[in-house]
């Protein structure tokens, strides 16, 4: 998986997906990765079912990769290194060379509640990342639903 190159220490990498489905990985060099709040992909989907919620993000990605974690209610969209140099949107944070990211087994595609994050949408192949305007047009139409809702509800 082109993934752990993405670790300097390709073997720890490895035995973390091995023992614990999760490795720790650095952004900013193979990729980046937006974090979307959980509550924006839904009012974006009009949905929480997980088989819409997959449905709708590979369509607005396009089968780019993104997957959950669970514990913190966020989805991590991964984007090309070059996405946080332009990232704006402040309702979503675009993790670069800073920051180390709890990446999930490739073959890990549905909630096991063992495991703290999976897959939506897999990977397509090597190199497969989401388009930054996706990604930022999916967190522009959560935000807006998240607004019209809060607004309907005063």
């Amino acid at each position: 998986m082109w993934l752990v190159l993405a670790s300097s220490d390709r073997a720890k990498a490895w035995t973390e997906w091995d023992t614990y489905r999760v490795a720790l990985l650095r952004c900013g060099s193979l990729f980046s990765a937006v974090r979307i709040p959980g509550y924006l992909v839904y009012t974006a989907a009009g949905a929480e079912e997980p088989e819409a919620v997959r449905r709708f993000l590979a369509e607005i990605l396009d089968g780019g990769p993104i997957f959950y974690d669970v514990g913190g209610q966020q989805y991590y969209a991964l984007t090309p290194a070059s996405a946080a140099r332009s990232w704006r949107l402040t309702v979503a944070e675009c993790l670069d060379s800073d920051a180390f990211l709890g990446v999930p087994a490739t073959d890990l595609t549905e909630f096991d509640p063992r495991y703290p994050a999976y897959w939506v949408v897999p990977m397509d192949g090597p190199g497969t990342l989401c388009a930054p305007d996706d990604v930022a047009l999916l967190v522009l139409m959560g935000h807006q639903s998240a607004v019209k809702k809060a607004e309907a509800d005063r």
